[in-house]
């Protein structure tokens, strides 16, 4: 899966799941932005998959240089 790719499935997920998220705009309102932000990358099905996704980014660019 070449960087183009991935990042086409990042987006696809964050439009999909993220922007919308009831679960973000309830932590965010009553806990603040921060928390909501650890929720998502640290306990969310879907920022798993995006931490995941980056990491794949992360690699193939230390790969290249």
């Amino acid at each position: 899966m070449n960087r183009k790719e991935v990042v086409d499935r990042v987006d696809e997920l964050i439009d999909t799941y993220c922007n919308d998220c009831l679960l973000k705009a309830h932590f965010r309102k009553e806990f603040g932005k921060t928390f909501a932000h650890r929720f998502c990358i640290e306990q969310c099905t879907i920022g798993e998959q995006i931490r995941q996704y980056g990491e794949r980014l992360n690699k193939n660019d230390t790969h290249q240089t």
